[in-house]
């Protein structure tokens, strides 16, 4: 167990930690693939997704919502399928409509009351404005993709971080749903990390490319990691 007398910030991946982003993905995607005959289970969908969303973060930095419409062109791709000027911007138009996860608002309330939070996105700045009144708690750092022109697993995001919630990496707590993007670059920089291992249609993984590290702490759930964090 974690001894969160250590910390003064949690910083939070949001779009699968504090967001169900799985939800918004499917549907998005689903009417999509519908649209063109092409059905496909919610695994493979997901699959893809990460696979599509790191090729596209892989290359030359471009705003989320770009990835997310290049998303849709690889899936056209893929499938043998053109999509439609709106089918483009219909996963990106859709951010602004995805739920957090049932135990978000509570547990960040109660997170609040001991430590500074900060959220640490690969999301634009606008993007991230629709989502955060839904959160309905004050962040005392927002850094996201679009500030540090780089996308998680890069450690510019993280480095930015650490430059301006003015704390030492050992006094940092990162939360995060993704091994990938979020458990180890974390920890090449010497932050202590949470995995949130949400639910999925891909279990252990999710809609992000799958890899193997041991974070420090695991938790199912936000209000899982708010009552270990506040038991003393």
């Amino acid at each position: 167990m974690l001894d969160f007398t250590r910390y003064e910030i949690i910083t939070f991946d949001c779009y699968g930690t504090l967001i169900n982003w799985e939800t918004g993905i499917l549907s998005a995607l689903h009417s999509i693939l519908q649209a063109h005959s092409k059905p496909m289970d919610d695994s493979t969908i997901l699959k893809l997704y990460g696979d599509f969303e790191q090729r596209s973060e892989s290359g030359p930095f471009q705003p989320y919502r770009d990835v997310l419409s290049s998303v849709v062109r690889q899936f056209g791709d893929e499938l043998g399928f053109k999509p439609t000027a709106e089918e483009f911007q219909s996963v990106p138009n859709s951010l602004a409509n995805w739920k957090p996860w049932p135990d978000t608002v509570a547990a960040l309330r109660k997170l609040k009351s001991r430590f500074r939070l900060a959220i640490l996105s690969n999301i634009d700045d606008d993007l991230f404005a629709s989502t955060r009144p839904k959160l309905e708690v004050e962040f005392d750092e927002v850094i996201t993709a679009q500030q540090a022109q780089a996308y998680k697993p890069s450690l510019k995001l993280f480095e930015l971080a650490l430059s301006r919630i003015n704390a030492p990496a050992h006094r940092v707590l990162h939360v995060g749903q993704s091994i990938y993007h979020d458990v180890i670059p974390a920890q090449s920089l010497g932050l202590a990390t949470v995995w949130v291992n949400r639910p999925s249609a891909r279990p252990n993984v999710g809609a992000v490319k799958a890899a193997n590290a041991t974070p420090d702490l695991t938790v199912t759930s936000l209000a899982e990691l708010a009552d270990f964090a506040l038991a003393d």
